[in-house]
């Protein structure tokens, strides 16, 4: 009995864990969106300053360049965290399952005790 309790405890602590998980990359790809759209519009401030906007001109401002290069690779982490968001959704429904069958055998098997006890009670 206690081996069971024990087994819903665990998959609900495994559930809360999964949902923890998935929030933290919530928030990292947000803060890098937001992170993102401060580069570009220090991109396009600085782009104005200049008067240029074409990146392969020889004047192109060296701060712009160096904010693209920022944002693009701010852009590739976030898809990477995508990824890992998917996969971490996959693992929540997994075990979200997980847990519904240990708390539907506990239950079940609380019953057929509670049965069993009423009829030799």
């Amino acid at each position: 009995m206690k081996s069971r309790e024990n087994l819903v405890r665990l998959k609900q602590f495994q559930v809360g864990e999964k949902r923890k998980q998935l929030l933290q990359l919530d928030m990292m790809i947000a803060e890098f969106d937001r992170m993102a759209g401060e580069l570009d519009a220090q991109i396009t401030s600085e782009e104005k300053k200049a008067g240029i906007t074409d990146i392969n001109h020889f004047a192109y401002p060296t701060f712009a360049k160096a904010a693209r290069q920022r944002r693009d690779n701010l852009h590739n982490s976030r898809n990477d965290l995508l990824s890992q968001r998917s996969a971490a959704e996959e693992a929540l429904t997994e075990t979200e399952a997980e847990l519904a069958k240990a708390e539907a055998l506990d239950n079940r098997n609380r019953d057929t005790d509670y049965a069993g006890r009423a009829a030799t009670g």
